[in-house]
């Protein structure tokens, strides 16, 4: 039986000035609280910029390339999401954070465990390239100031290699590479989110996936609704020093 979708899609709630899912921000505590181990690996993003392309490229990073370790599992699964809790849903990605630490803190701990984190569910504010954490924590932070990922992927995996301190042979990454391409990843159901419900992600009326290209605002958006919005994106952003690409 499907859970009530009006249970699940209530009003957003506010959390540090952030809409946030009311589930989610109910975990918000927990996570506020959570103490890193000196080996865990928290990858940040913002919403939307690329949060699942770079947990796969982590993953097959660590699993050396063995594309046979990361088949089978969901990447929500493999780098589960800190703040995401949804009821009625029985899988790593909603299990939430209270439930993530109890299996982690109760359990064998892997080494190098990998956690995912929106950036704007932790606070506001600008994240840089990369960054060490407190209490050893080590995280990953993308930004949507350089979309060279897109351009040249091998080049910024070679950074996140030398980032994670390891190295793989040049057949291994260039392997990582295809295996990461949009083509590739929209294809795999490991990483596409095919595998959760419908009622929670309805493919048949927009695929997660969709066409792994930047700029497509141009197919949506009129010139008068454009210029719109960039008066409105001036008003909003006036004093913020960050800078994004809407196209390549």
């Amino acid at each position: 039986m499907e859970p009530n979708l009006d249970v699940i899609r209530l009003p957003l709630v506010s959390v540090k000035g952030v809409p946030l899912i009311k589930f989610f921000s109910e975990g918000i505590g927990q996570l506020q609280n959570f103490t890193a181990l000196p080996d865990d690996l928290l990858i940040s993003t913002y919403p939307k910029s690329g949060s699942t392309w770079i947990s796969e490229i982590v993953d097959m990073i660590y699993k050396g390339g063995k594309l046979d370790k990361c088949f089978g599992t969901p990447i929500y699964d493999r780098v589960p999401f800190l703040e995401f809790r949804c009821p009625g849903i029985p899988s790593g990605m909603c299990k939430g954070l209270l439930e993530t630490r109890k299996r982690m803190e109760t359990g064998p701990r892997p080494k190098n465990t990998r956690f995912m984190a929106h950036q704007d569910t932790l606070a506001p504010v600008p994240a840089p390239q990369e960054c060490a954490g407190s209490e050893g924590q080590v995280s990953i932070q993308t930004s949507t100031e350089d979309f060279s990922v897109l351009q040249n992927p091998k080049r910024e995996i070679r950074k996140i290699l030398e980032f994670l301190g390891h190295s793989l042979p040049e057949e291994t990454v260039d392997f990582i590479v295809q295996h990461t391409s949009f083509k590739e990843m929209k294809e795999n159901p490991m990483t596409n989110y095919t595998t959760i419900p419908s009622f929670v992600m309805d493919h048949n009326v927009s695929p997660f996936m969709r066409k792994g290209i930047t700029g497509d605002w141009k197919t949506i958006f009129t010139v008068a609704q454009n210029k719109c919005f960039d008066a409105h994106y001036a008003e909003k952003m006036a004093g913020c020093d960050l800078s994004f690409h809407f196209e390549l």
